[in-house]
């Protein structure tokens, strides 16, 4: 439990001075979108490739993979019915279905396995299938969606290898599948460079939150709701139904499952959003909300299975 509290205290920290830094306009009227785009081209690129390239990829074979899939799917697809039933447009629906199943594994995630699990590497499994699978679909959308002229088919293929998020975390697989060692020199100043990924995106989200209400109140009310909800509630009560009810899994393995389905949104899908000028509203409203109310869920979890 004090696992928990100590990796929200962290974010909360550093997205208060990103907020306070927003507030005294530190860095001016473009201080966020200069932290963006930093953030989406240059650091969260080297940290994914830096990450997986050193990743045991033996972990995609796993239950805990295969659960992670299935909830994600779930939590994703419950958003994706209701904006087809509301009509929503491509770009809001590919960024509410993000918020409701795409888990904070990354500066949250690792702290929280740490403290509570035990084990950092136990984030792995959702940590690459995000990368892997939910970002270069997601990015791949966004790009196809956006307004202008048809791109040729053999643009559309290559989508997600044009995209540096994607492209880097393809180049790390491939790195890792072969058993490449990249020399100390080569990688350091990628490790250094990677580093700067998960402050510059906290506080790019903590100078956004300058100005703006109460989450769930605008005119994105029903979609920062729904999804908030379902990344809170409805993909850990997945992730545990499959986990007890299907695989028999129980005590520390369970734990794991539904802990880390019930992280919050990631700080990195407005990033996203920022990047293509889409549902910028919509997430930052539902990650400042899943992230509100997976503090008491994750107490919970750990009280009850832990």
């Amino acid at each position: 439990m004090q696992g928990v509290l100590t990796g929200f205290a962290v974010i909360a920290v550093v997205i208060g001075v990103g907020y306070l830094i927003g507030v005294r306009r530190y860095l001016g009227d473009n201080g966020r979108e200069v932290l963006t785009k930093l953030a989406f081209h240059v650091a969260t690129p080297a940290l994914l490739f830096t990450t997986l390239a050193r990743a045991d990829l033996s972990v995609v074979l796993s239950s805990r993979l295969l659960i992670t899939a299935v909830s994600t799917a779930a939590a994703a697809g419950a958003f994706v019915a209701l904006a087809l039933v509301r009509r929503w447009d491509i770009g809001r629906t590919t960024i509410g279905a993000l918020c409701s199943s795409y888990v904070n594994a990354g500066n949250l995630g690792i702290p929280i396995a740490v403290y509570v699990l035990g084990d950092a590497s136990l984030v792995a499994p959702v940590l690459l299938f995000q990368q892997l699978v939910m970002t270069p679909i997601a990015l791949t959308v966004l790009d196809l969606s956006r307004p202008g002229e048809r791109l040729p088919l053999w643009r559309q293929v290559t989508t997600p290898l044009r995209n540096p998020v994607g492209a880097s975390s393809l180049c790390g697989v491939l790195v890792a599948a072969v058993g490449i060692r990249i020399p100390g020199p080569v990688l350091d100043p990628l490790v250094l460079i990677g580093n700067m990924s998960v402050p510059a995106v906290l506080l790019a989200f903590g100078i956004s939150l300058r100005g703006s209400v109460l989450p769930g109140r605008g005119p994105d009310r029903l979609a920062v709701l729904f999804s908030a909800g379902v990344k809170s509630v409805g993909m850990p009560a997945a992730a545990w139904a499959l986990g007890a009810g299907v695989f028999g899994l129980h005590g520390a393995a369970l734990l794991d499952v539904v802990v880390t389905s019930a992280l919050p949104a990631a700080q990195n899908l407005f990033t996203y959003a920022s990047r293509y000028q889409v549902a910028e509203r919509l997430a930052r409203e539902s990650i400042l909300l899943s992230t509100v109310l997976s503090v008491p869920v994750l107490v919970t979890i750990a009280a009850l299975l832990g």
